[in-house]
C-alpha cells in the first residue's frame, strides 16, 4: 500500500463524508485511495478520476450514469459500488474495500498456474461477468489488473462501466484505444464496438495467460499487437506449455474466435464450459483435499447455467502461494528484418485505418425548449439522436405539452445514436379548493394544507342552519381552481348569536326573541328609562348561544304614567315644536334613516339580523316628539 503523504488528497474530507487515509494505487484513469466513510463508520476504497477526465462535462455525465447502473449489480464476485459523487474538481466512486492483491500481482510472483487452479480463478470471474451481461452491462476492460484476490482466497472483479464512460468522452486521441490492447477483441480494434462477446474474448486471453505465463501476442508497438488480434488466430496454450490439457486449448480457442458469432454467447455460456472442463480435469495439479471451494458439496454440472450463476466460486487461499512452476525456455530465432519492417508498415496502416473508421460522429443538441414534443422528436430523429420523454413538470409560463428543458442541454456535443431526455411542461399548476363544509375549523385547516393551499382568515358568522363550530363555506368556494399555496378564507358557524334588543319595547322584544327559539322571561324594574322598554338583557348582545336557551330581559316598569314621564323628561320645553314620527317599518334601513333625519330626529340603528329592512321602531309610528329626539330602528 502506498501511503504517500505528499498526495494532496490524503487527509482531505471529500463531500463531507469520506476521509482519505492513504493512497493504494495509481492507474491510467484513476487513483485508488483507502478512506473512512464517517457517516456509516466503514472502510471503503475511493477511486478518484484523474483531473483530465473530471474536467470533461461529457465524461462526468456519462460516468454518473454508468456508476448508477453498476451500483445496481449485486454479485459476490463483483466489487460493490456504494456511492458516486463530485467535490469541486474531484469525481469519485466509493466502492467495497477488498484487502488483497490483483491477479497481476499473483502472476508476477508465481508465473503460470496449473490448469485446475487457473480455472478455479476464471470460474468466479466468469460468474461476475455473466451477472453483468444479464444486467445489460459490458465490462470492456477484462484483464488481471481488474481481478482482485482477497486474503482469504475470494475473487472479485472491479471497474465495470468505467471504460464505457471514458469511451463516450473526447478523451480518445489519435493512436489511443479504450481498453487494454493485449486483451482487446478484433472488433474493438477495427470498429470500436464492444458487446458481451468482447468480454468473452478478453476472458479467453486471460485464461491463456494464466496457464502459459504470457499473453499470446507481443510486439514492439501496441499497433503491432492490435494487428495480430485482428488477423491472427490465438495459438493453443499447449503450443507454448506442452503440459496444458486439450480441454484448456478448446476453451481458449472457442472464447478467442476472431468472429464474435463463433464465440460463446456471453460469459455465462463460457462459465458452463469452464465448470465442465474443471470437472473433467484430473486432480494431479492440486494436492488432495484442496480443490475449489463450492457453496455445495459438488460443483455445478455443465449445462446448468442457473446453478453456475448462483454459486460463488473462488480459488482456495492456499492455492495462491504454491511454488512457481517452471516455464519452458522459448527457442531463439534470427528475425528476417525485411519481413519485420514490412509487417510494421502494415500494422501502422491497418491500425490507423481502423482508428479512423472507429471515430464516433458528433452532433450538436438543438434548442428544443418551447417546442411541441412531436416537433422535437422529428428534429432529433433528423440529427440521428433518440428521444426519451421524462415525467412532466408544472410551469407557470409554459403551456402544457411544450418542452420545458432537455438533458443534455442545447449546444451540447453528443455522439450520434445517443438519447436525449426531454421534460415536458404540465402547464401552470392549479389546485381544486377542497370541500371542507361541515368540518370543524381545525379539520378544515388540515384539509386545506394537505391540498397544498394555505389558510387565510377564519371568521365566525351567525347561522341557524349549520351547527355551531362547523364550516359554512370558504372563499374561494369549493371546486374553484387556484394556484398552489393560494390563501383560502374559512367561514365558521357561530350558531345563534344573541340579538341586541336594548331599548326595544317590551312586547316587540319578547315576541322577536320567542320567534328565534329563545325561552323569554321578563323582569320589570323601576327605572328612569322610557316605560316598557328593555334596559338590560342576559345573555349579552352578540354572544353565541344555543337554540332554545333561556333569555332574561329587564324592562322599565310599564305602570308609570307615560305622559308624566314624558313631561318630566321634557320639562322646560313647552315652547318647542313637536313633529310626528313617521312609520318606517318595512323600509330600507338607509332610506328610513334619511327620512327621519330630514325631520330633525336623531337615528340609532341596531342589528337583529342581516336583512337591511326596518323590523321595529321606537317611538311608535305617528307619535309626537320634539326635534332632536332619538328614534331607534332595528333591522
Amino acid at each position: 500500500m502506498d501511503t504517500t503523504t505528499a498526495d494532496p488528497l490524503v487527509g482531505r474530507l471529500l463531500d463531507g463524508r469520506y476521509r482519505i487515509e492513504s493512497r493504494i494505487a495509481r492507474g491510467g484513469m484513476a487513483t485508488v485511495y483507502l478512506a473512512l466513510d464517517i457517516r456509516l463508520d466503514r472502510t471503503v476504497a475511493l477511486k478518484v478520476m484523474h483531473r483530465s477526465l473530471a474536467e470533461d462535462p461529457a465524461f462526468v455525465r456519462r460516468f454518473i450514469g454508468e456508476a448508477k447502473s453498476v451500483a445496481s449489480l449485486s454479485h459476490p464476485n463483483v466489487v460493490h459500488v456504494f456511492d458516486q459523487g463530485t467535490d469541486n474538481d474531484v469525481v469519485y466512486l466509493s466502492m467495497e474495500y477488498v484487502p488483497g492483491r490483483t491477479l497481476r500481482d499473483i502472476l508476477r510472483e508465481r508465473g503460470r498456474l496449473p490448469a485446475r487452479e487457473a480455472l478455479e480463478i476464471m470460474i468466479p470471474v466468469l460468474a461476475a461477468l455473466g451477472a453483468a451481461h444479464q444486467a445489460g452491462l459490458v465490462h470492456r476492460d477484462v484483464k488481471p489488473e481488474n481481478v482482485l484476490m482477497t486474503d482469504d482466497g475470494r475473487v472479485k472483479v472491479v471497474d465495470f462501466g468505467l471504460a464505457r464512460a471514458i469511451e463516450a468522452t473526447n478523451q480518445t486521441r489519435t493512436g489511443v484505444m479504450i481498453g487494454t490492447i493485449g486483451y482487446m477483441a478484433p472488433e474493438q480494434v477495427t470498429t470500436g464496438a464492444a458487446d458481451v462477446r468482447s468480454d468473452v474474448y478478453a476472458a479467453g486471453i486471460m485464461l491463456f495467460e494464466l496457464v502459459t505465463g504470457q499473453q499470446p501476442y507481443d510486439g514492439e508497438t501496441p499497433m503491432s499487437v492490435a494487428y495480430r488480434h485482428v488477423h491472427d488466430t490465438v495459438p493453443a496454450p499447449s503450443s507454448v506449455v506442452p503440459e496444458v490439457p486439450p480441454l484448456i486449448d478448446t476453451l481458449v480457442a472457442h472464447a478467442t474466435a476472431r468472429e464474435p458469432h463463433d464465440r460463446p454467447a456471453d460469459a455465462t455460456a463460457m462459465l458452463v464450459a469452464a465448470v465442465e472442463a474443471h470437472r473433467m480435469l484430473p486432480r494431479t495439479t492440486t494436492p488432495p483435499g484442496t480443490g475449489p471451494v463450492y457453496a455445495h458439496s459438488q460443483p455445478p454440472m455443465a449445462g446448468n447455467a442457473s446453478a453456475a450463476r448462483s454459486v460463488p466460486l473462488a480459488a482456495p487461499a492456499h492455492t495462491l502461494v504454491q511454488p512457481r512452476a517452471e516455464v519452458p525456455q522459448r527457442r531463439g530465432f534470427r528475425p528476417n528484418w525485411f519481413l519485420v519492417v514490412l509487417a510494421a508498415v502494415m500494422v501502422v496502416a491497418v491500425g490507423l485505418t481502423g482508428w479512423y473508421f472507429a471515430q464516433p460522429e458528433y452532433v450538436t443538441v438543438p434548442n428544443l425548449v418551447g417546442k411541441n414534443l412531436a416537433v422535437a422528436q422529428k428534429n432529433l430523429t433528423a440529427l440521428g439522436l433518440k428521444m426519451r420523454e421524462a415525467d412532466g413538470q408544472y410551469d407557470e409560463k409554459l403551456a402544457e405539452g411544450l418542452i420545458l428543458r432537455s438533458d443534455p442541454a442545447a449546444d451540447s456535443q453528443l455522439e450520434k445514436g445517443s438519447t436525449i431526455t426531454l421534460v415536458p411542461s404540465l402547464g401552470p399548476e392549479r389546485i381544486v379548493v377542497p370541500d371542507v363544509s361541515a368540518m370543524t375549523g381545525n379539520e378544515a385547516r388540515a384539509a386545506i394544507a394537505k391540498a397544498g393551499l394555505t389558510v387565510g382568515s377564519v371568521k365566525r358568522l351567525a347561522n341557524q342552519e349549520v351547527e355551531r363550530d362547523k364550516v359554512i363555506r370558504t372563499s374561494p368556494q369549493v371546486g374553484e381552481k387556484v394556484k398552489k399555496n393560494a390563501s383560502i378564507d374559512i367561514y365558521v358557524s357561530a350558531g345563534l348569536v344573541m340579538p341586541d334588543v336594548g331599548g326595544m319595547p317590551k312586547d316587540e322584544a319578547a315576541g322577536y326573541l320567542g320567534q328565534q327559539g329563545f325561552q323569554v322571561q321578563v323582569n320589570e324594574v323601576d327605572d328612569d328609562a322610557e316605560p316598557c322598554t328593555v334596559i338590560a338583557q342576559s345573555p349579552k348582545a352578540k354572544s353565541e348561544v344555543d337554540k332554545g336557551a333561556p333569555v332574561m330581559i329587564t324592562v322599565a316598569r310599564c305602570q308609570t304614567d307615560f305622559w308624566q314621564w314624558f313631561r318630566g323628561d321634557n320639562e322646560g320645553r313647552d315652547d318647542q315644536q313637536f313633529s310626528l314620527v313617521p312609520g318606517v317599518i318595512g323600509k330600507n334601513i338607509n332610506d328610513a334613516k334619511a327620512e327621519l333625519e330630514a325631520l330633525g330626529f336623531k337615528v340609532r340603528v341596531q342589528r337583529l339580523g342581516n336583512r337591511g329592512v326596518v323590523q321595529y321602531q321606537r317611538p311608535l309610528p305617528n307619535s309626537e316628539r320634539p326635534p332632536g329626539t332619538t328614534v331607534y330602528l332595528w333591522q
